[in-house]
C-alpha cells in the first residue's frame, strides 16, 4: 500500500518537473545564444605572435593604398570629437580646458584687495535662490590688474543646466560714452556690469562689459547652442587667444606701454575638441623625421631681437616664427620636439599661458604632433609663469601635443616616454623616444623659501635614472633589422624600396633604437670624443667653444649609470651598444656639434630663436633627425636660416662610425 502511493507520488512529480526542466534548459540555451553571447576579439586574438616579436597585432584593416582590404589606414583613426559630457563637468570651477556646452547666465566685476588662491573673500553677493536659478559665481582667476592698478580686479560669472533661464549670446567692451548696444534679435537684453574693467588704474578712460542674453535652453536651436558662449579667459600681450577662444569686441582692458602688455578679454562658444595627435608612425617605407627646435625664449610682448644679423621689424617672436615655418614647410617633418626654454623668464613672462598658447602655433597649423621638454627658464617669473605641472596640463591642452607631465614621485615634471610603430597592422615598436626634465636650479633651503636662487643648473638625478632604466627594462626585443608584415600588405612599395634599405641578410634580436632628450646637457658633452676606429679622427662634428660649458657641476651619473647600462640586448656572447643613440639637448645657443661620448652620441640644437642669445654671424638654425630603416639607421644634420644644409653625418646603422670597444 505505501509503496503504491510513492509510486505514483513519484509518477506525478516526474510528470510535472521534467517538461518544465526542458523547458527551463531551452530558454537558458535560448537566452545564451541570442543575448549573452556576443562573438567578438578575444585575448588570444590580442596576444598572438607578431610578424618579428611577440606583440599585440591590430585586426583594423588596411586601406587600399596599404595593399588591398577596406577601412582605414590604423593611424588615422580619430578619437571621437563627441561633445562634453556636462553632466560630469563641474559648474562652480573655473577651469577653462573643460569642454562645458553650459551657457554663462551673468557677469560681473569685483575689486579685491587681497586675494588667494586657497579661498575667495571677494565672490559677489547672491542669495541662495540667485544660486539655485543662475547658478554660483565663479572667479575667473586672472588678474585684469596684473601689471597695474590699486587693487586687485577679477571677472566673475554663473552657470546653470537649468532650461529656463536666459543665456549669454554677446560681450562687448565699450567706453563711456557709447550708447547701449542694439539687441541682436527681438528676445534679447543687453547688460552693463556697474565696474569698470579699467578699475584701480590711474588716468585710465573707464570701458565697461556689456553682455548680452537671448534665449533659455529650452528654446534653444542646435545651431544656437554652438553660439552660446561658454567660456571666459585672459589673454596678455597680441597674442593669438587659447585654442576655441576669439577676442572681445572692442579695446584692450589694459592699453599697452612701454612697461605693460595689452590685455584683452577673450571668450569660447559651444564646444571646441582640440584635435589630438596620431599615433606616431613610419611612413610605409620605414622614415620617421625629428625636428629638433630648441631655446625659442618666447615672451607675453613681441620680444626684443637679440645679436640680430641685420634688424628685426614687428619683433622677435613675429620673426622667428616666420622663420620657424619656412623650415617646417622646408623639411615637412613627422614630428617636432621642443627641447626646453619655450619661455623667456627674466621677466618677460608675466602668464604662461599667454605665452603657451603662441610657441607651438606654426606646428600645430600644420598638424604635425609634438613633444616638449622643460628648461631652466620656464617657470623662472614667479607671478605669472606657473609650476610646472601646471604648464604641463596646459601644454597637453594644446593641439597635437604629445606632451605629459610623467610621474609625481621622481625628480621634475615631463618625464616620459614615447613609441614610434611601423605602418604595417603589426604596429611594430620601432623607434622609442625618452624625454627627461633637468630641471632648473640646484634646489636648497634657501631657494625653497625663495630668498635666494642658486646660479648652479639642475641636472637629471638619481630617481629618474632609476626610472630610465624600469621603463628601459620594460621594452621587449624585436627581430631586428624590421621588415614589413609581408609583400601583400605593401605591393609595389617592397619591392621598389630596396636600395638605400638594409639588407635583411644578418639578423638580431635586440631593443629598438632609442633617442633621448632634455635641456641641460650632461658634463660628459664636454668630454672627449670617442675616434673612429677607420679614420683615428674624433668624432665630434660642428661648432663649440663659442660659450663656456652650460652643464651642472654636479652629476648623479646618468652615463655611466644609465645609458651605458641600458643595453640593447642582454645577450653575453658579445658586448652589446647602449640602447639610447642620440642624446639631444638645447640650452646653449651657440653650441650645436655632436660628438659621441662613450658609444653615445650628445648633440646640441643650436638657437632657432632671434629672442634667445646668439652670435653675430651665427645663424638661426634647427636640428633634423632623418631616421630611416625602420629605425637602424638614424642621420642628423641642421638646416640654417639662409636653408643651407650643414654637418650632415650619420649617428647609427649603415654607414655609421663603428664601435671601438
Amino acid at each position: 500500500m505505501v509503496f503504491n502511493i510513492c509510486a505514483r507520488l513519484f509518477r506525478f512529480i516526474r510528470s510535472i518537473f521534467v517538461p518544465a526542466g526542458l523547458v527551463f534548459s531551452f530558454s537558458i540555451l535560448l537566452t545564451f545564444f541570442f543575448i549573452l553571447y556576443k562573438p567578438g576579439i578575444g585575448p588570444g586574438d590580442l596576444q598572438r605572435v607578431g610578424w618579428q616579436a611577440w606583440d599585440a597585432v591590430s585586426s583594423v584593416p588596411l586601406s587600399s593604398g596599404m595593399g588591398g582590404g577596406s577601412g582605414v589606414d590604423w593611424w588615422n583613426v580619430t578619437t571621437s570629437q563627441d561633445a562634453a559630457d556636462s553632466a560630469s563637468l563641474p559648474l562652480d570651477v573655473w577651469a577653462p580646458l573643460l569642454q562645458h556646452d553650459t551657457g554663462l547666465t551673468d557677469i560681473t566685476i569685483e575689486r579685491c584687495v587681497w586675494t588667494s588662491a586657497m579661498f575667495d573673500l571677494c565672490t559677489p553677493r547672491s542669495s541662495k535662490e540667485d544660486d539655485a536659478v543662475k547658478g554660483k559665481w565663479v572667479r575667473v582667476d586672472r588678474d585684469l590688474n596684473l601689471q597695474a592698478g590699486m587693487w586687485h580686479l577679477f571677472i566673475y560669472y554663473r552657470r546653470t543646466r537649468r532650461i529656463d533661464v536666459p543665456l549669454v549670446t554677446n560681450i562687448q567692451l565699450l567706453d563711456a560714452t557709447s550708447p547701449e548696444p542694439a539687441p541682436s534679435t527681438p528676445s534679447s537684453t543687453w547688460h552693463k556690469v556697474t565696474l569698470s574693467v579699467r578699475d584701480g588704474i590711474v588716468r585710465a578712460p573707464p570701458l565697461y562689459l556689456w553682455y548680452e542674453t537671448d534665449k533659455p535652453m529650452r528654446d534653444v536651436t542646435p545651431d544656437e547652442k554652438k553660439a552660446l558662449i561658454t567660456e571666459l579667459d585672459l589673454l596678455f600681450g597680441d597674442n593669438v587667444p587659447w585654442f576655441g577662444f576669439e577676442r572681445a569686441s572692442g579695446p584692450p582692458t589694459m592699453e599697452a606701454s612701454s612697461d605693460r602688455a595689452p590685455v584683452y578679454l577673450t571668450y569660447r562658444r559651444g564646444t571646441k575638441p582640440v584635435p589630438r595627435a596620431p599615433p606616431l608612425h613610419f611612413s610605409v617605407d620605414g622614415h620617421f623625421k625629428i625636428m629638433q627646435v630648441a631655446d625659442l625664449h618666447f615672451s607675453v610682448g613681441p620680444g626684443a631681437c637679440r645679436d640680430p644679423a641685420e634688424p628685426c621689424d614687428g619683433g622677435a617672436y613675429a620673426r622667428t616664427s616666420s622663420l620657424l615655418a619656412r623650415m617646417l614647410d622646408l623639411e615637412k617633418p613627422d614630428m617636432v620636439v621642443f627641447t626646453g626654454d619655450q619661455l623667456n623668464g627674466q621677466g618677460t613672462v608675466i602668464d604662461a599661458q599667454s605665452v603657451l598658447a603662441k610657441f607651438a602655433q606654426e606646428v600645430a597649423r600644420r598638424g604635425i604632433p609634438w613633444a616638449a621638454v622643460f628648461g631652466n627658464h620656464d617657470d623662472e617669473d614667479a607671478r605669472g609663469a606657473g609650476t610646472r605641472r601646471d604648464q604641463a596640463k596646459l601644454m597637453q591642452g594644446l593641439p597635437y601635443s604629445l606632451m605629459q607631465p610623467g610621474p609625481d614621485d621622481i625628480h621634475g615634471v615631463g618625464n616620459y616616454v614615447l613609441k614610434v610603430h611601423s605602418a604595417d597592422p603589426s604596429k611594430m615598436h620601432l623607434l622609442t623616444l625618452y624625454f627627461l626634465d633637468s630641471g632648473a636650479y640646484e634646489q636648497s633651503v634657501y631657494t625653497w623659501f625663495g630668498l635666494i636662487r642658486s646660479a648652479e643648473y639642475d641636472w637629471i638625478h638619481a630617481n629618474q635614472i632609476d626610472w630610465f632604466l624600469q621603463e628601459s627594462a620594460s621594452i621587449p626585443p624585436i627581430e631586428r633589422p624590421f621588415t614589413p608584415d609581408g609583400v601583400k600588405d605593401f605591393g609595389d612599395i617592397w619591392r621598389r624600396q630596396g636600395e638605400g634599405q638594409v639588407a635583411p641578410s644578418s639578423v638580431k634580436l635586440a631593443k629598438p633604437n632609442a633617442m633621448m632628450f632634455f635641456h641641460i646637457p650632461l658634463p660628459e658633452a664636454y668630454g672627449p670624443a670617442d675616434f673612429d676606429p677607420r679614420s683615428g679622427r674624433a668624432l665630434d662634428q660642428g661648432v663649440s667653444g663659442l660659450e663656456g660649458k652650460g652643464s651642472a657641476k654636479k652629476n648623479d651619473g646618468m652615463l655611466e649609470k644609465g645609458l651605458l647600462r641600458a643595453l640593447e640586448s642582454d645577450h653575453r656572447g658579445s658586448r652589446a651598444p647602449p640602447e639610447v643613440k642620440i642624446v639631444a639637448n638645447g640650452h646653449c645657443h651657440i653650441t650645436e656639434n655632436c660628438r659621441r661620448i662613450q658609444g653615445v652620441w650628445m648633440c646640441f640644437g643650436g638657437g632657432g630663436s632671434y629672442e634667445g642669445y646668439g652670435k653675430v654671424g651665427f645663424d638661426r638654425r634647427f636640428r633634423i633627425y632623418d631616421v630611416s630603416d625602420y629605425g637602424e639607421t638614424i642621420r642628423t644634420y641642421k638646416r640654417l636660416e639662409n636653408d643651407d644644409v650643414v654637418d650632415e653625418m650619420t649617428l647609427a646603422g649603415k654607414g655609421a662610425p663603428e664601435m671601438s670597444w
